[in-house]
C-alpha cells in the first residue's frame, strides 16, 4: 500500500511539473517528455537485469544458507559477511535494494540486511574506484571512507535495538 501512495505522490509531482513547464513554454513539455523517454530507454536494461537477478537470488538462495549466515542467529559473523558483500556489490539501487529484499525473503535478518544496504550505499568499492577516485582528491576520498566505514555496523546495531524494542510490544 505504501508503494501505491508513494507512486501517487510522484505522479502528482510530475503532473505539477508538466503544468509548470506548459505554463512557461509549451515546447518545454515535449522537451521534458523526450528527455524522460531517453532516460527510461537508458535505464530499462539495467533495471530489468537487476530485478531479474534479485528474483533469481531470492529463488535460488537456500533459506538454510541465508538463515545460517545472515539470519537472527548469525551474530557478529553475519554483520561481517553483510558488510563485505555490501562493499563488493556492484550496481545501483536496483541491484542493492533488490538483493537486500531477496535476502530478507530468503531468511536474512533485517538488521543484517541493514548492514548490507548501508555498506553498499556508503563504502561500495565499485563507487569508490569508478566515481570517487576520478572526482575527489585522494585525501577527501580516504577521509570519507574512514568516517563512513563504521556507520553500516552502527546502523545495523541500531536496527537490531529497534527490532528488539518492537518485539516487546
Amino acid at each position: 500500500m505504501i508503494v501505491l501512495i508513494f507512486a501517487a505522490i510522484l505522479y502528482v509531482i510530475a503532473a505539477i511539473m508538466i503544468a509548470m513547464a506548459a505554463r512557461r513554454d509549451r515546447a518545454l513539455v515535449g522537451e521534458g517528455l523526450r528527455d524522460a523517454w531517453d532516460q527510461l530507454v537508458m535505464i530499462m536494461p539495467a533495471l530489468t537485469v537487476g530485478i531479474l537477478g534479485a528474483g533469481f537470488v531470492a529463488a535460488l538462495l537456500p533459506p538454510e544458507l541465508a538463515e545460517t549466515y545472515l539470519g537472527d542467529g548469525a551474530g557478529v559473523s553475519g554483520y561481517a559477511i553483510a558488510y563485505v558483500i555490501g562493499v563488493l556489490t556492484p550496481g545501483g539501487p536496483v541491484v542493492g535494494f533488490a538483493l537486500g529484499a531477496a535476502a530478507i525473503k530468503a531468511g536474512a535478518s533485517v538488521p543484517i540486511v541493514v548492514v548490507y544496504v548501508t555498506a553498499w550505499a556508503l563504502v561500495n568499492l565499485n563507487r569508490v574506484l569508478i566515481w570517487e577516485r576520478a572526482t575527489l582528491s585522494s585525501k577527501v576520498m580516504i577521509e570519507r571512507l574512514i568516517v563512513s566505514a563504521p556507520v553500516p555496523v552502527l546502523v545495523g546495531l541500531f536496527a537490531w535495538t529497534v527490532m528488539e524494542l518492537l518485539s516487546w510490544w
